[in-house]
């Protein structure tokens, strides 16, 4: 059992991320996982001007958030491709920390309405998250089509896919806990 962050990358009024987001969400708890569910919708984070280590009094709602990103073990940012990156929603949650990341690993998702499913995405958040201290683990999950893959009401349309995260559930559990007893013994700084 680990505990980790769902991050939810698109606050479009019809998004279809926040379908994936809410399975991935399941399925991990499905495998006794604690998970920390993390939707910009619902923060209503101002666009960054000091990250959290910054402020001298800072909201409630970003207090909270710390601490889902620091208590995490692991993240799985779910991010829909806009112009072959990742979102803006997705990169103001993912800046506001720092240290709060570092040796912890990542687990990249990544969807489109596309056959490509959002890979140019999922290759920027690699470097994002290099960047922030969590590696990418090499796999990454894409959702080509979303919209056929899960029905308006969130159910999953493609069963195939349930097969498919066991794979990328395992590797990631692999690296949440192998940097979980590194961390353990200490870190280089």
């Amino acid at each position: 059992m680990a505990k980790l962050a769902v991050i939810v990358g698109s606050v479009r009024r019809d998004r279809q991320g926040i379908k994936v987001a809410r399975w991935i969400e399941r399925k991990l708890q499905g495998r006794n996982h604690i998970v920390y569910f993390i939707d910009p919708v619902k923060l209503e984070l101002p666009l960054l001007d000091r990250m959290y280590k910054e402020m001298s009094d800072p909201p409630e709602k970003i207090r909270d958030l710390r601490n889902m990103i620091s208590d995490a073990e692991g993240y799985i940012p779910v991010t829909p491709e806009y112009n072959h990156s990742t979102s803006s929603a997705m990169k103001n949650t993912l800046d506001y920390f720092l240290e709060e990341y570092y040796f912890k690993p990542s687990a990249i998702v990544s969807y489109s309405p596309g056959i490509f499913g959002g890979v140019n995405a999922a290759q920027q958040l690699r470097l994002i998250f290099a960047e922030l201290g969590a590696p990418a683990i090499p796999s990454s999950f894409v959702v080509p089509r979303v919209h056929e893959a899960f029905a308006e009401n969130g159910d999953l349309i493609d069963d195939a896919y349930n097969k498919r995260i066991i794979k990328f559930f395992e590797e990631f559990e692999w690296y949440v806990e192998a940097l979980k007893n590194q961390r353990a013994k200490g870190v280089p700084y």
